[in-house]
Order: structure tokens, then sequence, then C-alpha cells
């Protein structure tokens, strides 16, 4: 079989997936303009700001597409690429796109607040701050990884640090003139020409002017500019950056599916499935909480409504963003699996454990883009930028997402020193950092890591109970929702308990107990739902 072959069905799939189940998701969650959005309502220039559908798609497709959608499906594919392929497809249609759509769905009809305050709202303040606390962890969590990851990539790659910068700066030229132009229409085709065009030219620019620096420098210099992206308006770093950033994976799939189609590679690898894996574990559960992006990933939930939501200027534009942005994850989640299901399952596994996925990912797509008259060593440096740059929209993400958080704890509690925290972005945004710093000195977060996929997916299961409550207490039918929130809690209590057990053979004491901890919070959530559904037939409460 073709891999050009593979990418045409897989297209065509999720096409109409948009096309019929989008158009039946969206009508189920109630959406429709007859409100008007978050972002007009409590418009506040920093945090609440009205955008074009395609901006508010870049920032969102930037922020939940990092290296997750290219790492997770390699691994995988140890499995075998046919498993991979078939969860990406239903997963990313009947998870993922239900997910975050529903996720941003809840989100616009509770004022463009978070997934923690609709669990209040539907569930009660105990669900919210257990929630809350778990969420808030696994952020600070991700900010510490990132910023050691992307550290590590500047070290070793000082021309993808020069053109990051040049990124940052140049997003801020184009959130300035943005805002002047205002929204005339050619004016903004205008600049994004422009701004794409000098982007595209940076990448060669920042290898000419590589910027050496020690870890120490960018670790702070990275968490000083998430403190500055966190607190600035929207619409002058965090939107533009990230839309501008769009375009180069947007560039990046498009040559890489005109290198298949041109360079036709087979796909050599054997369609033997392996239940198995020595070092990862059985397939059921491993493989579902392995693919996360691409498929369904409780990280999209935190994006989709704790900055999405907020930035939406319509709540039709929900649809395109929410269900469309996974969609199009999940097909980079395909051409991921694509760029080693062309090599010899031997070939596969030895250079899985010597190169690692995105090294293979880039020389892999990097191989096939090469096939269009690009110098093959550029087109692997541009794929490899292209994951850095990604990753760093995920951590800026992150720290907005996780002050956020923090805000939205501390909002219900009527002490002074609390309210100080909820409302003054700055305080907030510096705990975070903090912390974030804290855990880096510690190196707690290497070890801490590997449960990282399963409490991933266990926020995807609290964020689908979460919907399906809402929909439950509005009278909908919510069948569509409640099938993907079983399957999700039956693999990661599975998995968790696994993993719990696993580590307490081995002395991994710490790890065994935090595997048990989330066990606990999933069954404990999960109780406070039932028991709030119970009290609502009892005593209806007044839907949203």
């Amino acid at each position: 079989m073709s891999l050009a072959l593979l990418l045409l069905i897989s297209a065509v799939i999720l096409f109409v997936a948009y096309r019929f189940y989008g158009a039946y998701a969206y009508k189920k969650f109630g959406l429709d303009d007859s409100k008007k959005a978050p972002s007009h309502l409590l418009r506040d220039g920093v945090d609440y700001e009205p955008s074009k559908p395609i901006v508010v798609l870049g920032h969102h497709f930037a922020s939940i597409a990092g290296a997750g959608p290219i790492v997770g499906p390699i691994i995988a594919v140890t499995f075998g690429w046919i498993p991979a392929v078939i969860w990406i497809l239903v997963g990313g249609i009947f998870f993922g796109a239900v997910h975050d759509l529903g996720s941003m769905a809840a989100s616009l009809r509770t004022e463009g607040k978070s997934i923690g305050v609709i669990i209040r709202n539907q569930i009660g303040p105990k669900g919210k701050q257990l929630f809350v606390i778990f969420s808030f962890s696994t952020l600070i969590l991700v900010i510490g990884v990132f910023s050691d990851i992307i550290a590590k990539t500047f070290i070793a790659n000082p021309g993808v640090a020069s053109a990051s910068i040049l990124f940052i700066l140049l997003a801020v030229a184009f959130g300035y003139v943005n805002r002047l132009v205002g929204n005339g229409k050619i004016a903004f085709i205008i600049i994004t020409v422009v701004g794409v065009v000098l982007m595209y030219f940076f990448v060669y620019l920042g290898t000419q002017l590589p910027f050496v620096m020690s870890y120490n420098f960018w670790i702070l210099a990275l968490l000083g500019y998430a403190f500055l992206a966190s607190v600035t308006p929207v619409s002058l770093l965090l939107q533009p950056r990230d839309y501008l950033n769009s375009y180069l994976l947007y560039g990046m799939m498009i040559a890489a599916v005109a290198g298949v189609f041109i360079a036709n590679p087979q796909i050599e690898m054997t369609s033997q499935i392996q239940t198995s894996s020595e070092s990862l574990g059985y397939m059921f559960p491993v493989l579902f909480v392995t693919i996360a992006c691409g498929a369904i990933s409780g990280f999209h939930s935190l994006v989709a409504s704790g900055t999405t939501s907020k930035q939406l200027d319509k709540v039709s534009d929900a649809k395109v963003v929410g269900f469309g942005g996974m969609l199009i994850e999940s097909f980079l989640a395909i051409i991921a699996v694509g760029a080693v299901a062309v090599l010899s399952r031997e070939d596969y596994a030895s250079r899985l454990g010597t190169e690692g996925p995105v090294a293979l990912f880039s020389n892999g797509i990097g191989g096939m883009i090469s096939s269009l008259g690009i110098s093959e060593p550029f087109a692997i440096g541009f794929v490899a930028l292209t994951v850095s740059a990604f990753a760093l929209t995920t951590l800026d993400t992150c720290t907005r997402l996780a002050r956020f958080t923090l805000q939205e704890y501390f909002e219900d509690m009527p002490q002074a020193t609390a309210q100080v925290v909820a409302k003054n972005r700055y305080l907030s945004t510096t705990v975070v950092v903090i912390l974030s710093i804290l855990l880096l000195a510690s190196g707690e977060f290497s070890t801490l890591w590997p449960i990282f996929g399963s409490a991933n997916q266990l926020l995807a299961a609290l964020a689908l109970l979460t919907i399906a409550v809402w929909l439950i207490k509005k009278k909908i039918p919510a069948t569509f929702v409640t099938i993907p929130m079983f399957f999700m809690f039956t693999v990661t209590l599975a998995s968790l308990g696994l993993f719990a057990w696993k580590n307490f053979q081995e002395k991994g004491y710490v790890l065994a107990v935090i595997a048990a901890l989330l066990f606990v919070l999933a069954i404990s959530l999960i109780f406070l739902a039932f028991k709030s559904l119970k009290n609502e037939v009892k005593e209806p409460v007044k839907a949203l």
C-alpha cells in the first residue's frame, strides 16, 4: 500500500466527518448565534477579545498541536501502524473532536470560564476544588518539562533559538499593526502575507545568526517570556504569534503531503499487530494513553475552555475551531505514523531507540519534502524547527491557562488575600512562574513525566464527564458524550492501576502513590457527578 493512498483515504474520512458528524455535534450542543459570545459581553482587551475565526483557529491549533501528535503516534506504532491509524481516526472524530467542541460549548455558555468553574456549577464546589488542583498541578508539570525541552533544543540548535526570538518580535509587530488596521479584510490579508513571508525568511536567517547561551539563561528567559505572554493582551502577543506559527505547521503539512505524492513511498512495515511490548506493556490500555494528541487529549479541554472560548467572535465559530482544529491535528498524527510506516519494523525499532521520535519524524518527513527539489538538510531542519516552535506555543499557553486556573480557584473564597490573587493577573502569574522554577530546580519533573500520559487522558475523561452532566441537566440526550466518557475512564483507570502496581513491585513508591491518588480522584469526581444528577432529579436546577 502506498503512503499517498493512506493520506488520501484519511483526509476524505476526516473531511466527511467534519461535514456531517461535526454538524450533528454542533446542533446537539445547542450552539447558535442568538446570544453574543463572551468575548463581546466581557471584552477587556486582555483575555476577552473577539477575533477573526482564522486567527482563533491559528491560536487554538498552535496551542494544542505541540509535539504531542508527533511523539505519541510514532511511539505507538510499536503495536503496529494499523491500530495507530484506526485509533487516530476513530478517536479523533468520535472522541477528541466531541471533547474539544463540548469543552468550548460549555465554556461559551458559562461566560468563557474554564472546565473547573463548569464543574463547580454542575457538580459542586468540592468537584471544582479537586479538578482545579489536579489541572493546575498538571499545567505546572507541563511548563517545567517544556521549558527544559526547549532550553536543551536551543543549546543543541542555536539557529532555532535565533529564529524563535525573531518570531516573537515579528508577532509583536504583527499584533500592533493589526490593531491599527482594525477589521479591514484587505489590510489583514496584506499584513498576513507579509508576516508569513518574513516568518519563513527568519527560518533561514536564524540558521545564519546562531544565538549561543547557557541552559540557566534559557530557562530564565523562557519563563520570563511566558510571564509576559500571560499578562499582556492576547491580541498583542499570544494571538499573533500562534496565528503566524500555525502557517509554519500548515506549510510543513502541505509540503509533506506534496512530497509524499511525488516520492510515492510504499508502506514497508508489515501489517502485523503486536498486542504487547516489553517497553510499553499491553496494547490495551497503553495504545490509548500513548496516542493522546491526535485522538483525544485532556489538555485540549483546558485550551478550549481557557483561552479559545474567550476569543471567539461568534458562537458558531466554535465548530471550525473546536471540531475542525481537532481533525486537522488528527491528520498531522496520520502524517507522523506515515513517517515511520515507510520503514521496516526492524529499522523502525532500532532507530526509535537511537534517534528518538522527533528526530525520526524530522528525518522521515524532511526526506519526503526534499523530493520537491528542496535541499534535504534544509528540509529536515525546517521540520525540526516547526516542532520546536510549537513546543514554545504550548509553553506560553500553559502559563496563561495556569494563571486562569489559579485565579478561578481563589475567586470563590471570601478572604481578602484570596481575592488579591484572584483579581491580580501579575501576582497569579508570578506564583505560576516561581512554582515552575522550583520544579525545575528540584529535577523531580523527570521522574513524574512518565505518569503524565495517564493523567492527561484522565483529564479528558473528567472533561467528558462534566460535559455529559451539563447536557443531561439541560435535558439533552448525551449518549454521544457518555460513550467516549466511559471508554476513557476505563482506559485511564486501567492504566493507572497497572502503573501503580508496576511501580510498587519495582519499589517506585512515589509514582505508585501518585497513580493511586489520581485513581481515587477520578472515582471521587464520578461519585460527586452521580450525586449531583441524583439531586437534580429530586430538585431540578435551572439550566445554563
